[in-house]
C-alpha cells in the first residue's frame, strides 16, 4: 500500500568525518569500554559472506513500503525473522551473542527485527534515538527499556556514497537538554560517520543520537537491525508477545533470545537489606575496561 509523501526539507550534510580504528584488534575490555563510553563498537566480519547471501536471498520476496519521506528509503512489513529462516538463525549468531553475555550478561531477550533497504537517491536519516524512556509512536514501548542495544548488520560495503552510518559519540550518556531521546537533529559539527565492510556489526545503545548519509551511489544498500536487552530491562508498559507458533517453529539457536518480550526485574517493593547480598559483580567492576 502507497503512502502518501509528505513535504520534507532537504537535509544537506555539509561534511563527513569518517574514523578509522583497527576495531579487529580490539580486546574484549576495550569492545566494552568502547560501547559504554564512545557509544558505538564496530565486530568486523560478524557474518561471512554465505550468511550475507543467504539473507539477501530470504529477503529478496519480503513485502516492502517506503517511509513517509522518500520512495527510496524501503523497510519490510514483516519482522525479518518470522520471513526468513536464515535471519532468525542469525538472532543467536555466536560472534555477536558471545560479546553481549560479556557486556550484559546471560539473560537476554531479542527484542525486534528490522529489515531495511535504502535505494540510489535515498536521503540521509535524520539524527534521532531509537529509544524513549515514556515510550513513542515509532518504537512503541519496546523503545522504552532502560538498557537496550542495535545491532545492525550491513550486508554491503559502505563507501562515502553508500549511506554510511552516522553519529554523535557519547551523546547517550549526556545529561543536557540537547541528548533528549525525543529531539532530532539535520546535522551536527562533531557527529562523526563510519564506512565498514560487508558482513560488520554496528551497535549502539537505544539512546545514541545516530543517523545516516544519503545514498548517492548507484547501488542500493542493505541493512538488518536487531534488537537486544538484558532481561531485567523491561519496557515500561506491556508490549504485545512474541506469536507461539512462530517461536516454536524458529531456529534452536534463537530460541533462547526468544523470551518474553515483557520479562522484566521489576519489584515495586524494596527492601534496604534484603537476604543473600552478593559480594562480587563482575559486570559492575570498574576494573571491567582492563581485565583482557
Amino acid at each position: 500500500m502507497e503512502k502518501i509523501l509528505k513535504n520534507f526539507e532537504a537535509e544537506n550534510i555539509p561534511h563527513m568525518n569518517i574514523i578509522n580504528k583497527d576495531f579487529k584488534s580490539f580486546s574484549r575490555s576495550e569492545q566494552i569500554r568502547h560501547l559504554e563510553v564512545e557509544g558505538y563498537l564496530v565486530i568486523p566480519n560478524a557474518l561471512n559472506e554465505q550468511q550475507i547471501n543467504d539473507v539477501k536471498i530470504g529477503m529478496s520476496d519480503a513485502e516492502m513500503l517506503h517511509t513517509d519521506y522518500s520512495t527510496q528509503q524501503t523497510r519490510s512489513v514483516k519482522q525479518p525473522q518470522w520471513h526468513s529462516r536464515a535471519v532468525a538463525e542469525l538472532i543467536g549468531n555466536p560472534v555477536v551473542i558471545d560479546f553481549l553475555n560479556d557486556l550484559m550478561g546471560s539473560e537476554i531477550v531479542f527484542t525486534r527485527g528490522f529489515y531495511q533497504k535504502s535505494l540510489s537517491g535515498c536521503p540521509g536519516i535524520s539524527l534521532h534515538t531509537d529509544g524513549q524512556p515514556h515510550g513513542s509512536n515509532l518504537f512503541g514501548y519496546e523503545g522504552s527499556c532502560p538498557r537496550l542495544l542495535r545491532v545492525l548488520y550491513y550486508l554491503d560495503d559502505l563507501t562515502p556514497e553508500r549511506a554510511p552510518f552516522r553519529l554523535i559519540p557519547r551523546s547517550h550518556i549526556s545529561f543536557h537538554a540537547d541528548a533528549s531521546p525525543y529531539a532530532r537533529y539535520k546535522w551536527h559539527p562533531e557527529e562523526i560517520s563510519i564506512v565498514v565492510q560487508a558482513g560488520s556489526a554496528v551497535i549502539v545503545p537505544s539512546m545514541m543520537i545516530h543517523g545516516s548519509h544519503p545514498n548517492s551511489d548507484e547501488n542500493s544498500r542493505e541493512l538488518l537491525q536487531f534488537g537486544y536487552r538484558p532481561a531485567w530491562a523491561g519496557p515500561i508498559k506491556s508490549v504485545e508477545e512474541w506469536d507461539e507458533n512462530l517461536v516454536s517453529n524458529a531456529p534452536e539457536s534463537a530460541k533462547p533470545f526468544l523470551r518474553s518480550l515483557n520479562t522484566t526485574g521489576f519489584k515495586w517493593e524494596q527492601e534496604h537489606k534484603p537476604k543473600g547480598m552478593k559480594t562480587e559483580a563482575p559486570g559492575i567492576n570498574p576494573s571491567r575496561w582492563e581485565n583482557n
